[in-house]
C-alpha cells in the first residue's frame, strides 16, 4: 500500500500522467488525418515511424508546456502582447520546424530514401504546411483551451467560496450588532431619564428609535451612504454614554463636510466603536477616556479609536470585538475591501488604539425609469 501511494504522489508530482494523454491524443490526430485506425497505429508503432512519433510527442508537449508556464505568465499576463505573440508565433514555427526533423531521421535511421518512407513530393514544405505545423497549433489551442476552462472553473469556484463566506460574515455580523444586552441598558437608561430629565430622554429616545430603523431596514444593502454610517455612530456613542459613569470622558472627533457621495460597507466602524466602549478602564482614582477621530482626504477614510484600559485588559490571543472576534473582523474586511484598507493595532500599558485606513467607493444611486 505504501508503495502504491508514493508512485501515485510521484507520478503526480512530476506530471507523468500527461505522457498517455499526449500518446493518445496525437494517436487520435493520426486516425483523423489517414482515416483508418489501423494504419494509424502502425504508422506508429512500426521502426522506424515511432521515431516521427516521438518527435510529435516530445517537441509539441516541450512547446505547450512552454507557452503554459512561461510566455503567458511573463507575457501575457502582463499585459505584454505583442511580445508574446511574436515569441508564440516563434515557438510554433520551429516546433513545426524539429518535428519535420522527425521525418528525415527516420529515412536516416532506416537507410530508405525520404520518398519511399512518405511518398513523393517537396517533402520539405509538404510536411511542414501539411503535418506538422496544423497539428503543433492544434495541440497549442487544446492546451490553451484546457488551462482557460480550468482556470476559469477555479476562479468561479473560489468566487463562489468568497460570495458564500461574505454572506455568512455579514450575517453573524449583523445579527450580533443587535445586541440584546445594549438594548435593554438603553432602554433602562432612557426609563430612569424620563424621571430625572425628561428632554433628555425623549432625545436619546428618538436617537433609540433611528439606531433601531437603521439596523432593521437601512443596512441591508452591501454598500450604504457614509452620512448614514456617520449617522449611526453618533446616534450610537450617544446612546452608550448615557450608560458610562460620570468620570469616563467620550470624545469625538469629525470635521463635516459633504460625505453622501462616498459609500461604506455598514458596521465597519461601529464594530472598533462599540469594543472601545466594552473594554474601556472603570479607574477609581485615574482617567478613563474614550477618544475617537474620523478624518477623511477624498475617498480616503482614516478611523481611530483609543481608550484607557486596565492593566490586564487584551491579553488574550484573540480580542473579542462586539462578540465576532478579531479574525472576523479582519476576514470581513478582507472580503469587502480586498487591497483597499491597512488596519492596525496597538496595544501599550494602560491603553489601546486602532488604526484604520479604507479606500471607499463612489455611492453607486440607481437611475429612476422615466414614467
Amino acid at each position: 500500500m505504501l508503495n502504491t501511494t508514493t508512485s501515485r504522489n510521484w507520478l503526480l508530482k512530476y506530471k507523468l500522467y500527461h505522457i498517455p494523454f499526449w500518446c493518445l491524443y496525437h494517436y487520435l490526430w493520426w486516425v483523423v488525418a489517414i482515416g483508418n485506425p489501423v494504419k494509424a497505429a502502425n504508422s506508429i508503432i512500426l521502426f522506424p515511424f515511432y521515431i516521427k512519433f516521438a518527435f510529435y510527442v516530445i517537441f509539441q508537449a516541450a512547446a505547450v508546456y512552454f507557452n503554459l508556464y512561461y510566455l503567458i505568465p511573463k507575457y501575457l499576463e502582463k499585459g505584454r502582447y505583442t511580445a508574446y505573440i511574436t515569441l508564440l508565433v516563434m515557438t510554433i514555427a520551429a516546433t513545426a520546424c524539429a518535428i519535420v526533423g522527425g521525418y528525415y531521421l527516420c529515412s536516416a535511421v532506416s537507410g530508405k530514401t525520404f520518398e519511399v518512407l512518405f511518398g513523393p513530393g517537396d517533402y520539405c514544405f509538404l510536411h511542414f504546411f501539411g503535418n506538422a505545423l496544423p497539428s503543433t497549433l492544434a495541440s497549442m489551442t487544446l492546451a490553451m483551451s484546457i488551462k482557460l476552462t480550468r482556470n476559469w472553473l477555479q476562479t468561479k469556484r473560489r468566487q463562489q467560496l468568497l460570495e458564500k463566506e461574505k454572506l455568512e460574515t455579514e450575517l453573524n455580523f449583523l445579527k450580533n450588532q443587535f445586541n440584546p444586552h445594549f438594548l435593554f441598558n438603553t432602554i433602562n437608561s432612557i426609563f430612569f431619564l424620563i424621571h430625572k430629565n425628561p428632554d433628555v430622554a425623549s432625545a436619546s429616545l428618538a436617537k433609540f428609535s433611528e439606531l433601531l430603523r437603521y439596523q432593521l431596514y437601512e443596512c441591508n444593502d452591501k454598500q450604504i451612504s457614509l452620512s448614514k454610517e456617520i449617522g449611526y455612530l453618533e446616534n450610537s456613542i450617544e446612546l452608550e454614554k448615557l450608560r458610562l459613569n460620570n468620570n469616563v470622558e467620550v470624545t469625538f472627533e469629525y470635521y463635516r463636510q459633504p460625505v453622501s457621495h462616498l459609500s461604506i460597507a455598514p458596521f465597519i466602524l461601529m464594530t472598533f466603536v462599540e469594543n472601545a466602549f466594552k473594554h474601556v478602564s472603570k479607574h477609581a482614582d485615574g482617567p478613563n477616556w474614550i477618544r475617537i477621530q474620523l478624518h477623511l482626504e477624498g475617498p480616503l477614510l482614516a478611523f481611530n479609536v483609543s481608550n484607557s484600559s486596565a492593566a490586564d485588559e487584551y491579553s488574550a490571543p484573540i480580542i473579542d470585538y462586539g462578540g465576532i472576534g478579531l479574525k472576523n473582523v479582519q476576514r470581513r474586511l478582507d472580503l469587502v475591501y480586498p487591497g483597499q484598507y491597512e488596519l492596525e493595532i496597538l496595544r501599550e500599558t494602560g491603553s489601546f488604539e486602532i488604526k484604520l485606513q479604507l479606500q471607499l467607493a463612489e455611492l453607486r444611486v440607481p437611475q429612476l425609469l422615466a414614467t
